[in-house]
């Protein structure tokens, strides 16, 4: 295993070499502390989200953790992914902390800077949660518009609002106004970064009367009022002819005045063909019925709203090609506007987008094209799937297996088989023997929909546990089968430091600090602070 150190990790990050630098820890751990420039990817999620995030296995990868154990177990994954250039930070990032250098805290903190920065600086307009009460209980005309995704919007949000993710506002909005044109439209997220984009981007396209709803539905909720649950306005209008025209418009001025290369379909096919030998990011940010119908080979799913507000979760490695596409020009034009504004140097949009794909003989691919996590297949053929009924029967012995749930501390508090214990993936080899010193006992690996289970049993099998098997179906498979489900953090004895809350999750202190944390952030963009 290669090593860097802390100073050389430091030099590279500063004169911006060319690297993806990855925090193999859990998210709460992450949220708490990482370096600045590191993208979060919990080690049991490699498998799934590497190929995504690090599309080319030539580029250099530096992994890091807490101390070095956890991502050196990681780096040799990588390696047996194909990625050839891996280096491991020494002593991990309390090395880092110890030889004096900086750390940030919070999840997304490049995209949720920039909102900030995007609000102070151009002066993006918003009304607090009681001026909007007071206007809906006036009677004012008022569109609400919901930017966060659809499974977001539906579990809670502000009443009356309906649901446009981001990336679809400057495409939509003429036909979403077409009744009320007078109306003030008011965008809102679960705090203030989609809130901020989303108002930016209709301010700039020239609608009239549009504000952010500040700290969005997390200032709704600290403000004492009641959310909406279980909404269904998410049905996106089908634009005009006339609002095609405008957002296209629209699209090409700011992409010429952002820096966004427009590719046509042969620059396309030049640029993918370098994929093999440098890093090429291929996104399609429509909506995701849009893209299973049919996209580009080789582009994946990551809708324009979201790319913007988690642009560390999308690209890893900031100086490759950053290449969106839509059906035509506008959504990705927009995106590559913000990712430029973002600082990202190499960024595209396809002209035509999938319509000049076909116009030009060329076929799309159906479905969400999504690969299968490394290494599933073969686990799949050859670890042990055990009935969800046999399983409970094991578990009702005198002498059961040991049962072990190795998903996140949330979906294990949120049901497990009875007895059984959390032994999260990410630490399996570093906890596993003081859980379970006998290499011949039976265990039966848990998680939810048992792709995790799978890839820890082969884990388990390597380092020579003799009798390993799964839970078909996971706890999917368990509850359909009718089966008891014990909840809470059975056997934790310390809180779990993996998961963040997020949205409405939060409780009214975590949504305080969290709003406090993002204001701040803008406070260095105020007159005569920050550039």
């Amino acid at each position: 295993m290669r090593e860097i150190s802390p100073h050389d990790l430091y030099d590279a990050l500063r004169q911006g070499d060319t690297l993806a630098l990855l925090d193999v820890r859990e998210h709460g751990e992450y949220n708490r502390a990482h370096i600045a420039g590191a993208t979060a990817l919990p080690r049991r999620l490699i498998e799934q989200r590497l190929a995504r995030l690090v599309p080319f296995a030539g580029v250099r990868v530096v992994l890091y953790d807490d101390t070095g154990a956890r991502a050196a177990l990681a780096a040799r994954t990588l390696e047996r992914m194909g990625y050839a250039d891996v280096a491991v930070l020494a002593g991990g990032i309390m090395g880092w902390v110890t030889e004096g250098y900086p750390t940030e805290w919070g999840m997304n903190v490049p995209s949720k800077d920039f909102g900030e920065r995007v609000e102070v600086r151009q002066h993006v307009p918003s009304i607090d949660a009681r001026e909007l009460r007071a206007r809906i209980e006036r009677g004012d005309e008022v569109v609400i518009l919901d930017t966060r995704t659809p499974e977001e919007y539906r579990r809670a949000c502000i009443p009356g609002g309906r649901n446009v993710p981001g990336g679809e506002l400057a495409y939509r909005i003429g036909e979403i106004v077409a009744d009320a044109p007078d109306a003030t439209v008011v965008v809102n997220c679960a705090g203030r970064t989609r809130s901020i984009i989303g108002t930016r981007t209709l301010q700039r396209l020239g609608l009239p009367n549009v504000v952010g709803l500040k700290n969005g539905t997390s200032g709704w909720v600290l403000a004492g009022y009641q959310l909406e649950v279980g909404a269904d306005r998410d049905a996106l209008p089908e634009p005009s002819p006339a609002s095609r025209q405008l957002a296209d418009r629209f699209a090409r001025r700011v992409a010429a005045e952002d820096g966004v290369t427009l590719l046509a379909v042969g620059a396309l096919r030049d640029l993918m063909a370098r994929a093999t030998r440098e890093t090429v990011y291929l996104v399609d940010v429509r909506t995701e019925q849009e893209f299973s119908a049919g996209h580009i080979p080789g582009f994946w799913w990551f809708p324009g709203g979201q790319a913007v507000q988690r642009a560390d979760d999308l690209v890893a490695v900031r100086t490759g090609h950053v290449v969106f596409c839509d059906d035509a020009i506008a959504r990705a034009a927009i995106a590559g506007s913000w990712f430029r504004q973002l600082g990202f140097p190499s960024v595209y949009a396809v002209d035509g987008g999938t319509a000049a794909w076909v116009a030009a003989g060329l076929e799309l691919e159906a479905g969400m094209a999504e690969p299968a996590p490394f290494g599933l297949a073969s686990a799949r053929e050859s670890v042990r799937h055990v009935p969800a009924a046999t399983v409970r029967d094991l578990l009702g012995m005198s002498a059961p297996p040991a049962a072990i749930f190795v998903g996140t501390s949330r979906e294990f508090a949120a049901g497990h088989p009875p007895g059984s214990r959390w032994v999260p993936r990410g630490w399996l080899e570093l906890r596993i023997e003081d859980l379970i010193p006998d290499w011949t006992e039976p265990i039966v690996v848990i998680d939810t929909d048992e792709t995790g289970a799978l890839l820890a049993a082969r884990t388990l099998e390597g380092i020579d546990y003799h009798d390993v098997s799964v839970l078909a179906g996971g706890m999917r498979g368990w509850r359909a089968a009718g089966l008891p489900v014990e909840q809470g953090l059975s056997g934790i004895m310390e809180s779990p430091d993996d998961v963040v809350p997020a949205g409405t999750d939060r409780s009214p202190a975590d949504m305080i600090e969290y709003l406090r944390w993002e204001e701040a952030l803008g406070a260095k963009y105020a007159e005569g602070g920050g550039t």
